[in-house]
C-alpha cells in the first residue's frame, strides 16, 4: 500500500466516523486553533505566537522565574480543543465532537508529531462505562477493529508485572523500575515519587503488552493521576480516576474522562500542575478562566469526554509503522 492508497483509507475511516457521529446525534463543532487561553499540562508545551519583540518574549522551558503572564499578544496553538468545547457544553450545546488539528512542541516520531489529528467528543450523561462503550463502538466501525476488553489498571499491573500498583511500596516499585533497565541514579525526575515509578512501569512494563488481540480499555487510574477526571472508590477502597484509556497493538489511541465539573477543584489541580511545571523549570500558564467561569456559572453537564488520535488509529487499521506514512507529509 503506498502513500496515496493510504491516505485514501484515511478519507474513508474518516467518512465512517463523522457517519458514526451524526448517527448518534453529535453535533460537529469547530473552535479556535489560536488562543490566548490554554490548559496547563505537566509535560506537554504549548506552542507559542507573540507579537512581541523577541527579546521580551518567554522562554520556552525558561527559568522557575518565567512567566507567559507578562506578554499580552500571547497566544497559543491548542494541544487539544478540549477548553473550548467545555465551554460549549456549559452553554447546552449537548452532544459535539470535533476533528480538530492539534498542536504540541517538542514531539516527534514514530507515534508523535508536532502537528496531527484529534478527534474530541463529549455526551452529557454518559458515566466512564458509557464511555469506553461508545469509543468501542466507533473503533469497530471506523477501524474494523474486533471489540475491545476491559481491564482495571490495578488488574493490567498484576497481570504483567507481578505487582499491585496501589499497596506496592516505593522500595518495590524502585525495584520494578530497575528490572526495566531504568537507572533511577540517572533519572531522579522521572522517578522521583510514586506516580512517576508508576508511570514507568506503566510505559515499559505494562503498555508493550496491551491490546495485542484486540483493543484494550485500561480503566480506574490511581486517584492521584485524575487530571481533569472524577474520582471515586474502586472495590478494594482504594481511590481511582474515573479515567480510561484504549490501546491497540500496545500503541495508546485514546483517553477518556468522567468529567470533573467542580470549578474549584478544577482550578486547585491546574495550579498544582503549573507548580510541578516551574520545578522541573518550564514556565507557568495562565489559567484558563473563561473556562473555569463558565463551569461556575451556568456549569457544565456530567459528561464523559474523550480524546483520540486519528493519526495511530489510519496507523494501525493500514498496517503501518509509523504515522506519517498516514499523513499527506510530516511538515
Amino acid at each position: 500500500m503506498n502513500r496515496l492508497d493510504r491516505l485514501r483509507m484515511r478519507a474513508q475511516m474518516l467518512s465512517r466516523l463523522r457517519a458514526f457521529f451524526a448517527q448518534h446525534g453529535f453535533l460537529e463543532v469547530e473552535t479556535p486553533a489560536l488562543s490566548a487561553e490554554v490548559i496547563p499540562e505537566l509535560h506537554i508545551e504549548p506552542w507559542r505566537a507573540s507579537q512581541a519583540p523577541r527579546s521580551l518574549r518567554p522562554r520556552v522551558g525558561g527559568s522557575a522565574g518565567c512567566s507567559d503572564h507578562d506578554d499580552p499578544s500571547l497566544r497559543y496553538l491548542q494541544a487539544s480543543p478540549e477548553l473550548h468545547m467545555k465551554r460549549l457544553l456549559c452553554e447546552g450545546s449537548g452532544p459535539i465532537i470535533q476533528v480538530a488539528r492539534a498542536y504540541r512542541a517538542d514531539e516527534q516520531g514514530p507515534l508523535h508529531n508536532a502537528e496531527f489529528t484529534m478527534v474530541e467528543w463529549y455526551r452529557p450523561g454518559d458515566g466512564m462505562a458509557e464511555g469506553i462503550a461508545l469509543l468501542d463502538a466507533l473503533v469497530q466501525r471506523v477501524a474494523g477493529a474486533p471489540a475491545a476488553v476491559r481491564t482495571s489498571y490495578r488488574e493490567a499491573f498484576v497481570r504483567h508485572q507481578g505487582l499491585d500498583p496501589f499497596t506496592a511500596t516505593q522500595s518495590e516499585l524502585s525495584s520494578a523500575c530497575e528490572s526495566l533497565g531504568v537507572d533511577l541514579s540517572r533519572d531522579v525526575a522521572a522517578g522521583g515519587d510514586r506516580d512517576g515509578l508508576l508511570n514507568i512501569i506503566l510505559a515499559l512494563g505494562v503498555e508493550p503488552h496491551l491490546g495485542r488481540d484486540a483493543p484494550e480499555a485500561l480503566y480506574h487510574y490511581p486517584g492521584s493521576q485524575a487530571s481533569l477526571a472524577r474520582t471515586t472508590t474502586d472495590p478494594h477502597g482504594a481511590a481511582v480516576a474515573e479515567r480510561f484509556e484504549l490501546y491497540w497493538r500496545g500503541v495508546e489511541l485514546a483517553n477518556g474522562y468522567h468529567e470533573l465539573c467542580d470549578a474549584e477543584e478544577l482550578r486547585r489541580r491546574l495550579e498544582r500542575v503549573n507548580h510541578g511545571r516551574v520545578e522541573l523549570g518550564h514556565a507557568a500558564l495562565p489559567l484558563p478562566e473563561a473556562l473555569l467561569g463558565a463551569m461556575a456559572h451556568p456549569g457544565l453537564p456530567a459528561s464523559t469526554g474523550v480524546a483520540l488520535g486519528f493519526d495511530r488509529l489510519v496507523m494501525l487499521a493500514a498496517g503501518a509503522e509509523s504515522i506519517d506514512q498516514v499523513m499527506t507529509y510530516r511538515d
